[in-house]
């Protein structure tokens, strides 16, 4: 299956247009919660970055779900942190006294993951300001979109920033990536995990958010972000345009389909 693409557009952008390459210059701390294992650490443009690693245990896969989520979320007006590509020297940790930290730099030489640390920042509580609706709901069905199965109560995977909701960490989106063959039969389901949703008592506005989602997330938008995914992230896959090709179809189809999702959304929310 071959990317579609409307008539004008160049199938290709250079990643420079979206996304800025950084190069790590100092290692700070490690955020042990973190399933990837990221880090705090500072860049050559003398930002904070939180760092995520490709490789962590989970691989390339999770830093893939994090920027096609991230930037999905930032086309439709979402606030998201700057995604950057962080690149790691092949020296870079050799000093690090940690073995365990040490190993995990010396496997992610090359382009890592990265997103602006928001100095600042809190968590998420949902009793404290909550998000109006509509922004509850898109957020919901954005989430739903993705099948993404981390933004509970427990762990909501959201910041309050000057006065604002941000969204953070998508690596836990696309699990259909971890189906080998069986992905295509992927895009039709429903989302169950939904119901855990952190945000799902607001979200009262869910066709309207659909409505939104439809009209913003055009072929070209979404070919345009799965482009962004640096080859090197997908050094094992013998054909890196086929699985390119495979993200575009998944997420063209789920919208196509996404009333099956979007049922399921309003059937949790009148079980709470």
């Amino acid at each position: 299956m071959g990317i579609v693409v409307e008539k004008g557009e160049s199938k290709t952008i250079k990643r420079k247009e979206m996304i800025r390459t950084v190069k790590v210059t100092r290692y700070i701390t490690p955020l042990r919660e973190g399933g990837s294992l990221p880090a705090i650490a500072e860049a050559d443009d003398q930002f904070l970055y939180v760092l995520k690693f490709v490789g962590a245990g989970q691989g390339s896969k999770a830093l893939i779900a994090d920027l096609i989520g991230g930037e999905l979320a930032r086309a439709a007006g979402l606030h998201v942190p700057e995604i950057v590509f962080a690149h790691l020297d092949e020296a870079f940790g050799r000093t690090e006294p940690d073995e365990e930290i040490q190993d995990l730099l010396k496997a992610s030489k090359g382009l890592n993951f990265a997103i602006h640390f928001l100095s600042g920042a809190i968590t998420y509580e949902p009793a404290v300001k909550p998000p109006e609706s509509l922004l509850a709901s898109k957020i919901v069905w954005l989430d739903a979109f993705l099948a993404n199965v981390d933004r509970t109560a427990r762990n909501t995977n959201m910041l309050n920033w000057h006065n604002d909701l941000w969204l953070i960490d998508h690596g836990a989106c696309l699990y259909f990536h971890h189906a080998g063959e069986g992905w295509q039969n992927k895009f039709n389901e429903p989302f169950a995990q939904i119901k855990d949703h952190v945000l799902l008592p607001l979200a009262t506005q869910i066709v309207e958010a659909d409505i939104f989602f439809k009209n913003v997330f055009t072929t070209e938008i979404i070919n345009k972000i799965v482009s962004l995914i640096p080859d090197e992230w997908l050094e094992n896959e013998m054909d890196k345009i086929e699985v390119k090709n495979a993200y575009s179809q998944f997420l063209l189809q789920r919208l196509q389909h996404s009333a099956t999702f979007v049922n399921e959304i309003r059937y949790a929310g009148t079980s709470i």
